[in-house]
């Protein structure tokens, strides 16, 4: 399995830990929750969730009310299918929640990580922000060096863009710097809802950017009425 596809299933699985949804609210949260899948395509979401569910990890159910099952066969449509997290997918989720290798400092997967942190435990989000933190520490040092070697080779604006790419990594670590001493404190991070982080823009060398709830970059996408 990919490193995208891993990722995809473990955001599924999160949010579905939240509440079950069908396909088309799935779709919608990934792109506005999680901004490390404005760009993901479509349809590698029905292949996941196939894949979840011949794993035991979800489960198919028809629409939410008798009305809408009624009505879809009237409308010549099948009706929605709501995809609900099992107890063996809930456990399964928690083991992923609980890994805190080197995988979980990396930039896609970090982003996809600390949408889920309100789910996630102290001590693990300890680890995961210092992993990350020194991830970006040593990327600085390499782009320093690099940049200490080849400087008198670029002209002004390749300076430039190594330089902005340098303060964004930079602007990440004292980011994290802060959420560390947070979590060393105790304090929570309160975001814009519950079981929802603060926004922060991880972008330039470092992550996707964690957009504002409600941010639907694809306003007039058709509802979808199957799976």
């Amino acid at each position: 399995m990919s490193r995208r596809s891993g990722i995809l299933e473990f955001a599924v699985l999160g949010l579905l830990r939240e509440s079950p949804m069908h396909g088309y609210e799935l779709r919608k949260r990934l792109n506005t929750s999680l901004g490390v899948f404005r760009a993901f395509s479509y349809g590698t979401l029905y292949p996941c969730l196939k894949t979840l569910v011949a794993n035991g990890w979800l489960i198919e159910e028809p629409g939410s009310t008798p009305e809408e099952a009624l009505a879809a066969p009237l409308a010549g449509r099948r009706a929605k299918i709501v995809y609900r997290l099992t107890a063996e997918g809930k456990e399964h989720f928690e083991q992923l929640l609980s890994q805190t290798g080197p995988d979980a400092y990396e930039d896609e997967t970090f982003a996809a990580r600390f949408a889920f942190f309100g789910q996630t435990s102290r001590d693990v989000r300890m680890r995961v922000l210092e992993g990350r933190r020194s991830r970006l520490e040593e990327r600085l040092e390499k782009m320093s060096a690099s940049l200490a070697r080849t400087r008198e080779r670029l002209d002004d604006y390749t300076l430039e863009l190594q330089r902005h790419g340098m303060e964004s990594v930079e602007r990440e670590v004292r980011w994290l710097n802060e959420l560390i001493e947070s979590e060393r404190a105790g304090r929570d991070l309160k975001g814009p809802a519950s079981g929802e982080p603060a926004s922060h823009d991880t972008t330039s060398g470092a992550s996707g950017a964690l957009p504002r709830p409600g941010d639907d970059p694809r306003p007039d996408a058709p509802d979808d009425t199957a799976t």
